[in-house]
């Protein structure tokens, strides 16, 4: 009878939160696929690129700079100018512009604002940054340049923080680099990244707090992947219940937010993907057929589009666009 009860507590949940998206958002889905990524021999037209080639001075716990390996380099301003033509030549929509931080968690910006606005000014590619922590100066040179969006991880819990990302006051820091991105005018997209402690749920429903006190268009969430060669690469992935009530939650706290499922998430995990269709999710990465089926049982009008899925610009079309190979 308990186990029952659970289902119908969280279909009507489930429904609840469906309801408030589709009231605020209309009956429709887009997918994504981010330029990092290939799906069914199909290459994203979003190109990441780091500022600090493969460096990382922060090593958190679960990633030690490995993320870093995969994407393309510009570690000089040359370099980041360089590349990014060289993507818009192939036909890339936009790139997202990351790298490893310092021990303070920042990225060096200051250095690459003039390749920035270089960029801006001989191509329409669409510049999203991973911003590290930011202060107010920072966020307004980078708004200046040009830059269209900064993603950010947004931790509730002190001791996560500390743990994870080797920084003390974090929840501090962040709370301020929010602050930094709305002063600037900097469209800020947080990232809730669920069982970032060790696969436990943990500070993500005080992250959720803290996000609500800002005016933020979009909301994107995703987990904790254990990487092979870190500390973390033993620690279970987020149960998909807590995930969905995380983006329940969401839905209730931000219902005018458009809320994406990232592409940072467990692959194959095909109940997630359904369940958070069932909750109208308004935005998917890398989606799979079970997905794609789910949103067509509800009618949804689905479309596709070849970036991240913060890119806040309509690059959607009705089916996959093959467009030109990258590199």
């Amino acid at each position: 009878m308990d186990s029952e009860n659970t289902i119908t507590n969280l279909e009507q949940e489930l429904k609840e939160a469906r309801e408030i998206s589709w009231k605020h958002h209309g009956r429709r889905i887009l997918f994504y696929l981010p330029g990092m990524f290939t799906l069914n021999g199909i290459k994203g037209r979003f190109p990441a690129i780091s500022i600090t080639g493969k460096n990382c001075d922060l090593k958190c716990e679960h990633c030690r700079g490995l993320i870093l390996d995969g994407m393309g380099q510009g570690d000089t301003p040359d370099n980041l100018l360089k590349n990014s033509l060289y993507y818009y030549e192939k036909g890339a929509h936009g790139i997202l512009i990351s790298g490893g931080c310092d021990k303070d968690g920042y990225l060096p910006w200051s250095r690459f604002i003039p390749a920035i606005r270089e960029i801006k000014k001989r191509t329409d590619m669409y510049i999203s940054i991973h911003s590290g922590l930011l202060d107010e100066d920072t966020a307004l040179a980078l708004k200046e340049a040009g830059v269209d969006q900064a993603l950010i991880d947004v931790i509730g819990d002190d001791e996560t923080y500390s743990e994870i990302y080797h920084i003390k006051d974090g929840t501090k820091k962040i709370l301020s680099s929010l602050k930094a991105m709305e002063n600037a005018g900097l469209e800020t997209v947080p990232h809730i990244v669920c069982g970032i402690y060790y696969g436990k749920i943990k500070g993500e429903l005080n992250a959720l707090d803290i996000i609500s006190h800002f005016h933020v268009r979009q909301l994107v969430i995703v987990s904790l992947i254990p990487l092979t060669k870190t500390p973390l690469s033993n620690a279970p992935y987020p149960s998909t219940c807590d995930m969905i009530d995380i983006v329940v939650k969401a839905r209730r706290m931000l219902p005018d937010a458009i809320i994406s499922l990232g592409c940072a998430r467990q692959r194959g995990n095909t109940l997630l993907e359904t369940l958070a269709i069932d909750a109208g999710i308004n935005r998917m990465a890398l989606p799979s057929e079970s997905a794609i089926k789910r949103a067509e049982e509800y009618n949804l009008e689905i479309r596709y589009q070849m970036t991240c899925c913060s890119v806040s610009i309509d690059l959607s079309k009705p089916f996959w666009d093959k467009g030109n190979d990258h590199e």
